[in-house]
C-alpha cells in the first residue's frame, strides 16, 4: 500500500511505516496536480498538515484513497465529514504537538514582556551607535510571575499552556463552553507533581481580568476576539495566537495596539496565509512566527509516530 506525505512526515513515521510494509512517499504534489497523482500512483493513503487541502471534489475523484491523515490537531483543511460518509478514515494526531505549541506561547509572552521582537529588529541597525539608547528604551520591561493569564479554549493545548504558566508562577483563568471544570496536572523533572482544579468562567470576565490572553480554539465562523472584546481587556494587556488564522479581527488588533490599548500580541497564525497583512507584519508591537506552533523535533517524531500506528490499525 503507498502513502503519500505531501506536506512532509518525520523520519520516525516512515520507519514506522515501511517496518509495516508501507511504501512511503515524501514527494511535494502541487495541490492542482493532486488528483492525478494520487490516481496514477493510486495512493492509498494521503498525509497532510496545513499547507494541502483535502476538499469533497480530490475525495470524489481519488477512488484509491483510503484514509486520509493530517499531522496536527485542526483538520479545517480537509472536508471531514463528507470524506467519513463516503467509508473513508480521517485521523489526526491532536496530542502530539500540544508541549511545542505551548512552549511557543511563551516565548511569545518572554519576546513581549522584555521586547525581544523588537530589540531583535533594532540592535543590528543602532547597536553599536545607540547602545545607551537602546538599553532605555527596554528597561521597562515586565515579569510574568504574579500576573494572569486567561487561556480561551481549555483542551489540550490549553491545558498544556497553563502547566507553564502554573510553574511560572502566573495565575491561570480560562473560558471553554465545553469545560465547566478541569484539573491541570504540573509534573517536575524529578516525578513529582502539582495538581490545580479551575473553574471555566465567562469570556467577557476572563478579558476583563486577565494580564495576558491567549487563545487554543479551533477555526470559526466569526471572530473570537474583535473590537468589542478587545475594548474588554485591561490597559496595557497583550494577546497571544497559536491556534488559527481568522480567530482575531487584525484590524481591529492593530487598532488596539497603535492606540495603546493593547501593549503587544504575539502571532504564529494570521488571517491571510501565506500571505499576512503587511501591516501586521510591520507593526513594531508583534512579535511574529511563520505557523510554526507544532514545528519541533519531538512533536514532529510524535505525530509521524502516531499517524503510523492509527493508519497500521486501520489497513493491517
Amino acid at each position: 500500500m503507498k502513502v503519500l506525505a505531501n506536506d512532509g512526515i518525520s523520519q520516525t513515521g516512515v520507519d514506522a511505516l515501511t517496518a509495516g510494509g508501507f511504501e512511503v512517499i515524501t514527494t511535494n504534489v502541487a495541490q492542482d496536480q493532486l488528483e492525478n497523482y494520487i490516481n496514477t500512483n493510486e495512493i492509498d493513503v494521503i498525509l497532510v498538515r496545513s499547507a494541502t487541502t483535502v476538499r469533497k471534489e480530490l475525495i470524489d475523484a481519488c477512488p484509491s484513497i483510503k484514509v486520509i491523515g493530517r499531522g496536527g490537531v485542526g483538520m479545517d483543511n480537509i472536508d471531514v465529514q463528507y470524506a467519513r460518509d463516503k467509508g473513508l478514515h480521517v485521523i489526526n494526531t491532536p496530542a502530539a504537538s500540544s508541549a511545542s505549541v505551548a512552549e511557543l506561547v511563551f516565548a511569545h509572552l518572554y519576546n513581549g514582556v522584555r521586547f525581544l521582537f523588537d530589540s531583535n529588529r533594532n540592535m543590528p541597525l543602532d547597536g553599536d551607535t545607540k547602545f545607551k539608547g537602546l538599553k532605555k528604551a527596554y528597561a521597562k520591561g515586565t515579569e510574568l510571575r504574579g500576573k494572569t493569564l486567561g487561556v480561551i479554549g481549555f483542551g489540550r493545548i490549553g491545558q498544556e499552556t497553563a502547566k507553564i504558566a502554573l510553574g511560572v508562577g502566573m495565575k491561570v483563568i480560562f473560558h471553554d463552553p465545553f469545560t465547566e471544570e478541569a484539573t491541570v496536572k504540573v509534573p517536575f523533572f524529578d516525578g513529582q507533581s502539582v495538581s490545580f482544579t479551575i473553574q471555566s468562567i465567562t469570556k467577557e470576565e476572563l478579558l476583563k481580568s486577565a494580564d495576558f490572553v491567549t487563545l487554543h480554539v479551533p477555526a470559526q465562523k466569526d471572530y473570537v476576539i474583535g473590537k468589542p472584546e478587545f475594548e474588554l481587556m485591561k490597559d496595557g494587556a497583550a494577546i497571544v495566537n497559536a491556534a488559527r488564522g481568522g480567530v482575531i479581527d487584525e484590524v481591529a488588533l492593530i487598532a488596539a495596539l497603535d492606540s495603546g490599548k493593547l501593549s503587544f500580541a504575539g502571532l504564529d497564525v494570521f488571517e491571510n496565509e501565506p500571505t499576512p497583512a503587511v501591516q501586521v507584519l510591520m507593526n513594531p508591537k508583534v512579535s511574529l512566527t511563520p505557523h510554526i506552533g507544532a514545528a519541533t523535533g519531538g512533536a514532529q517524531d510524535r505525530i509521524g509516530t502516531e499517524l503510523a500506528e492509527q493508519i497500521m490499525s486501520i489497513l493491517k
